[in-house]
């Protein structure tokens, strides 16, 4: 179980595991960090940039991440990082999480470029999650609160795998989390 203290927590799993590759050309650190700029950049809420930050924990909390992609499986990240990620942040944080991987499923189906611009990585992995949304997946995903603040996640996600992005430290993103933790 995670400790108490959410700052000190995130701190020590990125030490621990931000610099294993992301499967792009970017650490998890890299990847968490460019992901938070681009949502601050954008003038996100101060809850939408930590979910930014930390969408993607759940694959350094996976026993063995690397190996289930290897052998085709879905790790399941999104749902493993924000289940671990709810003891401490309200839902403007975490379900953005939790939908980040339905949306890249829902911006395939509804934007028939999208899929085009992915890259291999996430056209390997969209297989395992499922593939495109059906249009009533589609119908259920807008009708949820989060779906919109999981596809900007999403966007960024996307955009957020260049080598060598100049960002700021992690410290800078974690300055939100005592306005947000309960």
């Amino acid at each position: 179980m995670p400790a108490t203290d959410p700052t000190h927590w995130i701190s020590e799993l990125f030490n621990l595991k931000g610099d294993l590759q992301y499967g792009e050309n970017v650490s998890q650190r890299q990847h968490a960090l460019q992901c938070g700029l681009l949502a601050s950049e954008a003038g996100a809420s101060p809850s939408l940039v930590l979910a930014a930050v930390l969408h993607d924990v759940g694959h350094m909390l996976h026993q063995d991440a690397a190996t289930a992609l290897a052998q085709g499986h879905d790790d399941v990240h999104e749902a493993l990082g924000a289940k671990t990620l709810a003891r401490w942040f309200p839902a403007s944080v975490t379900e953005p999480i939790r939908l980040h991987v339905q949306a890249k499923r829902y911006l395939c189906a509804r934007e028939p470029s999208y899929w085009t611009n992915l890259s291999d990585l996430s056209k390997q992995t969209l297989t395992m999650q499922g593939g495109p949304m059906q249009p009533s997946e589609m119908k259920v995903f807008e009708s949820l609160e989060h779906a919109p603040a999981a596809v900007q996640l999403r966007r960024w996600d996307d955009a957020a795998k260049e080598a060598n992005q100049r960002t700021p430290d992690l410290q800078a993103f974690l300055k939100l989390i005592p306005a947000l933790a309960a």
